[in-house]
């Protein structure tokens, strides 16, 4: 009797181990790196540079967490995140404490650059995290 009731047990626990969310592990990173890159639009003048450089590293993270946990899956977009990521942190780390119109733009069109490769990403994945 005890052979037939451990079976039993055995398959209940997996059976149970299967009704957790269906969404890969990535779509949590998505959603936490979509809101890191949202971060960008509260700052304001008076955050300054260092305001920007600590979410810029946010978004670093963020991006890392999710490139690491995706990348199998959607390559082409993953690489694209941390090439843009790489791009904006440099920017950001090149600003000198009264940063040249020219360093801005930079920055810009970065931080554009970011925002671009998340949806591009957000779009590829949302059948698999709707």
């Amino acid at each position: 009797m005890r052979v037939p009731l451990a079976f039993a047990t055995t398959a209940a626990v997996v059976a149970l181990a299967g009704c957790g969310s269906s969404k890969p592990a990535y779509c949590t990173d998505r959603t936490n790196l979509n809101n890191s890159v949202k971060g960008l639009t509260s700052l304001t003048a008076s955050s300054g540079i260092s305001g920007l450089t600590s979410q810029v590293k946010t978004i670093q993270s963020d991006a890392t967490t999710l490139v690491n946990s995706a990348k199998s899956d959607f390559p082409s977009e993953t690489s694209a995140i941390t090439s843009s990521v790489d791009a904006l942190q440099s920017a950001v780390a090149a600003l000198s404490s009264s940063p040249s119109a020219a360093q801005i733009a930079t920055v810009t069109k970065d931080a554009a650059s970011v925002v671009s490769s998340v949806k591009s990403f957000s779009d590829a994945s949302s059948s698999k995290c709707s």
